[in-house]
């Protein structure tokens, strides 16, 4: 059974996705489709790549991933090819531990791939007379491609392979002698502040050196918990999730009439949280 999943910014309110879904089940209407999110905002590569990158370690070998975030292609007329205005974005296939990976080379590769080298990459031969493929590629362009991957075909037969691909930006936390300055990079749906900050940067630093995690000016953490019902109900708690990645959250917040760690802060993606260590024999140990 061919598993594809599906991850966009076309929101659930349209009929976009059913259309997408629709289209697979007339390929082959025993798929097993998974949706991702459809909540991604609106071209934005570097979220979709953090979620699928969260995730796909989970699906088996051959999955196929669509990721219709930022899809449409930019196609360059032969005349303006050597114009820096017009910057190309085509259609890509990658094929990254032993999974496929379908979207606009749009910077959304170089997001998800980080410091990591794809085992094969393609560039789809669209074609730019077909306006259907351009006008709707989630649909028209991905789905197709899947159907040829499904099927067994040489992917050499309709795509080039290629070397390079666009990257979008994703802040890294910046590590400096007593402090880590990261930014909230997602909030989740239960309103829990996921920051780029890794468990690996974390322990750079001495084990024993004590820490204080703060965020939004007034508001400071001072241990790392290993699960959210270390704290009481309505208490903050920060944990490096199953990702590896410094997480604040405030424990059933969700569940209140404040609302998560998001509303209940004030904090919102790209705001700042930074990590202060007072090493042991400094005056703040001493107080």
């Amino acid at each position: 059974m061919q598993i594809i999943t599906l991850i966009s910014d076309t929101g659930s309110q349209d009929y976009y996705v059913a259309s997408i879904k629709g289209a697979l089940f007339k390929i082959n209407p025993e798929f097993k489709i998974i949706d991702i999110s459809h909540s991604i905002e609106a071209f934005d590569v570097a979220n979709a790549a953090f979620q699928l990158r969260c995730c796909y370690q989970d699906f088996p070998d051959g999955t196929i991933h669509l990721i219709g975030v930022d899809s449409e292609p930019m196609i360059v007329p032969p005349a303006f090819s050597d114009d820096r205005k017009f910057i190309a974005s085509y259609p890509t296939i990658m094929k990254f531990k032993n999974q496929y990976f379908i979207s606009n080379d749009n910077g959304f590769f170089g997001a998800f791939l980080d410091e990591n080298k794809p085992q094969e990459l393609w560039r789809y031969n669209i074609n730019s007379d077909n306006i259907e493929e351009i006008k709707f590629p989630m649909k028209n362009c991905f789905v197709k491609i899947a159907e040829k991957i499904q099927n067994g075909d040489d992917i050499k037969t309709f795509a080039d392979a290629v070397q390079s691909y666009k990257k979008a930006f994703i802040p890294k936390a910046l590590i400096e002698e007593f402090i880590i300055r990261g930014v909230v990079i997602h909030v989740d749906s239960f309103g829990n502040l996921i920051t780029n900050i890794t468990r690996q940067d974390f322990e750079r630093y001495p084990e024993d050196a004590p820490f204080t995690i703060r965020f939004h000016n007034d508001y400071f953490i001072d241990v790392i918990s290993e699960t959210y019902n270390q704290v009481q109900a309505g208490e903050k708690v920060a944990i490096f999730n199953e990702n590896d990645f410094l997480e604040i959250a405030v424990n059933r917040g969700a569940t209140t009439t404040t609302g998560g760690a998001d509303k209940l802060f004030g904090v919102k993606t790209r705001d700042l949280v930074k990590i202060e260590f007072n090493p042991k024999g400094s005056l703040k140990t001493l107080f």
